[in-house]
């Protein structure tokens, strides 16, 4: 009984030894300076669904839409310093039949043109109607975007059936953006 004891003070001690060594090499705090992280970033840009009826005020068709949004997100400090590129995705998709084309014009603060692009979508034959577009911004391309504070959407409506009060479907913008940082 004594010599069980005796084995397991023994053991005890050297499991307790054991646990309280460790092997350790000396730790450098500067490696955090190493750190680079490359986060991505996905949200919605704009959105709208107009209605072909909208597109018909008093009896009248309109063959213009326009918005104006302001977008300063990109003059932040954060974006400035770490954003290393931009991808922006549109999707028109029109169930009008007649066809369409936006224009999307970035602005400065002073609003000055900065960048365009536009998107054409056919008119509506009776089967889905999309066309999509993905603008790729790096480098020059980014720096210019980086100074964009408002976007305009002119959604313009070109020729065709008459539309009325009563006309059927639709036209919806989706957009997105997918930004790429590198923060270090």
């Amino acid at each position: 009984m004594m010599k069980l004891r005796a084995v397991t003070t023994f053991l005890r001690i050297l499991i307790l030894i054991l646990f309280s060594s460790s092997c350790a090499s000396d730790l450098d705090f500067n490696q955090v300076n190493d750190v680079k992280v490359e986060p991505v970033i996905i949200s919605n840009l704009a959105y709208f669904d107009i209605q072909a009826n909208q597109f018909v005020t008093g009896g009248v068709e309109q063959n213009v839409f326009f918005d104006a949004p302001t977008v300063d997100v990109f003059n932040e400090k954060f974006f400035t310093d770490s954003l290393n590129r931009v991808d922006l995705f549109f999707e028109l998709n029109n169930t009008i039949n007649r066809s369409y084309r936006i224009d999307i014009v970035f602005l400065d603060r002073n609003n000055q043109f900065i960048h365009s692009t536009n998107l054409i979508v056919p008119a509506y034959s009776g089967v889905e109607n999309s066309s999509t577009k993905t603008e790729i911004f790096e480098n020059a391309t980014l720096d210019l975007l980086k100074r964009t504070t408002k976007i305009t959407f002119t959604l313009t409506m070109f020729s065709g059936p008459p539309l009325t009060e009563s006309s059927l479907g639709s036209i919806k913008l989706r957009s997105a953006v997918t930004a790429y940082f590198v923060v270090e």
